[in-house]
């Protein structure tokens, strides 16, 4: 019971937030001061479009035993330039920017596009809070024997060993709050989590010294190359 009781706390936190940063903007609106008006009313959609796909994806997670998010052949690339494409503003408001290699020589994965491009968003928001003004960060895609990885350098305080510990040996079961990172969304971690085991993938992360790089690994497509991107 303790645990769901957190649970609950974690996941009303993270959604509060978001909310009440839109208050606070929209009280600061100064219609006699255009520049800063246009300003907040961006970040007022950033924000909120932001929230509702957090929102959005926890009722995702309530339909998962229904089966309706099929698995189909993914190309890999432009599934993460699109998500990439949506993150454009928030990078460039908080005047950072995202760096893209790829060295994945098979382009195709077998996932659920609606799932894997909710796991890289989250990845890329949640690094966004961890990177200095004018710093990239780092989106990176590889590929070793039958499958390819995707991943997102941050460069965070350290990830507790208990929330590593939980991520590599997937027993994250409920939302957590991170110790250390307390911008950091346990809320989206466990719903990559979530997503990832539906969708047969890993998901787990890399301790640095000067962050973590969280990535989700799914099993390469040989149908064809008629979908690569």
């Amino acid at each position: 019971m303790q645990e769901v009781n957190n649970s609950i706390f974690v996941a009303a936190h993270e959604l509060k937030a978001p909310l009440a940063l839109m208050r606070q903007l929209a009280l600061a609106l100064d219609p006699d001061n255009p520049v800063t008006t246009t300003e907040y009313q961006q970040k007022l959609i950033s924000v909120s479009d932001r929230a509702m796909r957090q929102v959005n994806d926890l009722a995702k997670i309530a339909r998962l035993e229904d089966g309706l998010f099929e698995m189909e052949p993914i190309a890999v690339r432009g599934l993460c330039e699109e998500v990439v494409g949506e993150l454009k503003y928030l990078f460039r408001f908080n005047q950072k920017h995202l760096q893209i290699r790829y060295t994945n020589k098979d382009r195709l994965v077998v996932a659920n596009r609606e799932l894997l491009g909710s796991i890289i968003y989250n990845f890329c928001v949640n690094a966004i809070k961890y990177a200095d003004q004018g710093s990239a960060t780092k989106l990176a895609v590889t590929g070793s024997r039958e499958r390819v990885r995707i991943s997102v350098r941050d460069f965070g305080p350290a990830l507790p060993k208990d929330i590593y510990d939980k991520l590599t040996g997937d027993s994250l079961t409920s939302p957590v709050g991170i110790s250390f990172r307390p911008d950091s969304s346990g809320l989206g971690l466990y719903i990559a989590t979530k997503f990832a085991k539906y969708m047969h993938a890993d998901i787990g992360a890399i301790r640095h010294h000067d962050g973590t790089s969280f990535f989700v690994e799914l099993p390469v497509s040989h149908q064809g190359t008629l979908f690569d991107a």
